[in-house]
């Protein structure tokens, strides 16, 4: 009900802290202002276990009207993060009341996963928080899954999500009279239909490239050729070769079109999240987690998605891997795509994701 954004998260963090203090045999700190660490020291033996959950929420006004609709307007839990941080709460609940721990488990509840560079970017390269850590993994719930359900792959799992930015510069005049100016539209429009030749023609088509223009803006009446349009998009790549070569293919084609037109441009390409590239071992000790929990019926080969995830930067630091459990049942309506305002989770996913991240923990203490 009370969802904050990117950066913002100050009353989730302070929730989020609260409940830990009041479980036993956690040391709880914070490494940044609007992100959670909560520490279980183990008396056995055990290699160091890090387990992430997201907590931020999304810029959006949300169009449910459910009793635990937002009370933030125009901010919105449209991709399930308030289910990662409860369920990451409920692993706690049961590690606090477990006798005896193997190694020692961090539990991190990080801010800012939705907006570039990332909070995982800030905890991985400028706090403590990987020093010493063996593995790492995490979850997201996926509406696009039937409940219960757990999707586990090894290799690469999540895209690059780079972004561009262009400004086409023309010369602005009359509407009657475009032999007179430079149509930036006219040429912004060129640039939308010919950037899809990158993908069909400018690559091998066995190599996994997304280029969408999202954004034109141009003009303020009708009877007035702007003098600039303004074009954002996004780049999503696998590969770090193809990532290196994007830039490059892109331009290319923004200044072709724009020299044939007679405009100027500018260009700027601005780098996201790494690619998630699951480490083969840790996908291979959460698959039988994962049969062990739910079965074989409701394990599943996780397809890879274009979709990005500041998870990456954890595994610059340890091996790790990242999956999915599935929260989707159509009869209840949390089956609408992420990021929808009509969002939302079949509460009985929670039970799954908690199974799942607490025998992962002990499982990875040793495997």
């Amino acid at each position: 009900m009370h969802p904050e954004v990117s950066f913002h998260e100050h009353r989730t963090a302070a929730y989020i802290a609260a409940e830990l203090r009041g479980m036993t045999g956690l040391e709880v700190t914070q490494l940044t202002p609007t992100s959670v660490l909560a520490v279980r020291r183990g008396t056995r033996p055990g290699r160091t276990v890090l387990l992430r959950a997201d907590i931020d929420a999304l810029p959006m006004q949300e169009e449910n009207s459910f009793e635990f609709v937002s009370q933030n307007p125009g901010s919105m839990h449209a991709c399930g993060h308030d289910g990662h941080t409860a369920i990451l709460l409920g692993v706690a609940q049961l590690v606090s009341e477990t006798p005896d721990w193997d190694g020692e488990l961090r539990m991190i509840f990080q801010h800012a996963e939705e907006q570039n560079p990332g909070g995982a970017e800030e905890l991985v390269f400028g706090t403590s928080l990987m020093d010493g850590v063996d593995v790492v993994t995490g979850l997201h719930l996926n509406s696009q899954l039937p409940t219960g359900v757990v999707a586990v792959r090894a290799g690469a799992f999540m895209a690059a999500p780079d972004n561009i930015h262009v400004t086409v510069l023309g010369k602005g005049g009359h509407a009657a009279h475009p032999e007179e100016a430079v149509d930036p539209i006219a040429v912004g429009a060129q640039i939308v239909t010919n950037l899809q030749h990158v993908v069909s023609r400018g690559v091998s088509a066995l190599d996994a490239l997304v280029v969408s223009v999202t954004y034109f803006q141009a003009g303020t009446t009708t009877n007035v050729i702007p003098d600039r349009a303004e074009l954002k998009g996004t780049v999503r790549t696998f590969d770090a070769a193809l990532r290196e070569r994007a830039p490059e293919l892109i331009e290319r084609v923004v200044r072709g079109v724009c020299e044939a037109h007679g405009a100027r441009y500018e260009f700027t390409f601005e780098r996201g999240y790494r690619p998630l590239i699951n480490d083969e071992r840790v996908a291979g000790v959460l698959r039988q987690v994962a049969l062990d929990v739910v079965g074989e019926a409701r394990t599943r080969e996780a397809q890879p998605t274009m979709g990005g995830e500041d998870f990456s930067a954890y595994l610059q630091k340890a091996p790790g891997a990242y999956f999915n459990v599935g929260s989707g049942t159509p009869e209840l309506a949390s089956d609408y795509p992420h990021h929808h305002p009509r969002f939302t989770l079949d509460e009985a996913a929670l039970l799954t994701g908690v199974q799942m991240m607490y025998a992962a923990a002990r499982r990875l203490a040793h495997d």
